[in-house]
């Protein structure tokens, strides 16, 4: 049986492309692009949860105390490497939005066939 967060993610990927295909507003875009960002850290985030011989993976904190041989852990490389995806993902974002204040400020539109007419 296929998993509720996988499906979550692939819909929330899906949903982004479909808006970034045929949307033409730049604000709608932006946030498609955020989507299928936020669809691509769920979908890592749930590739390191394994669910092992019916027991629940534990964080890979590391407390001092010896963990006990055969207890699951979550895996800590996927969690990094999202981690690091979401801080490029909100400098990205931050680019995008000031660019297109700054596109809104000269050409008074968002729509993007508009901009394309008026880029000379």
């Amino acid at each position: 049986m296929i998993a509720f967060q996988f499906v979550t993610a692939f819909l929330m990927i899906f949903m982004g492309i479909y808006a970034f295909l045929y949307k033409r507003n730049l604000i709608k875009l932006i946030l498609a692009l955020n989507l299928v960002d936020a669809g691509i850290h769920l979908l890592l985030i749930s590739l390191g949860y394994r669910l092992e011989n019916g027991l629940l993976p534990t964080a890979p904190i590391y407390t001092g105390y010896e963990t006990l041989k055969g207890t699951p852990m979550v895996g800590p490389i996927p969690q990094a490497l999202v981690l690091t995806s979401i801080v490029i993902g909100v400098c990205v974002l931050s680019l995008a939005m000031a660019l297109t204040i700054n596109a809104y400020q000269h050409y008074e539109t968002l729509d993007v066939s508009k901009l394309r007419r008026l880029r000379g």
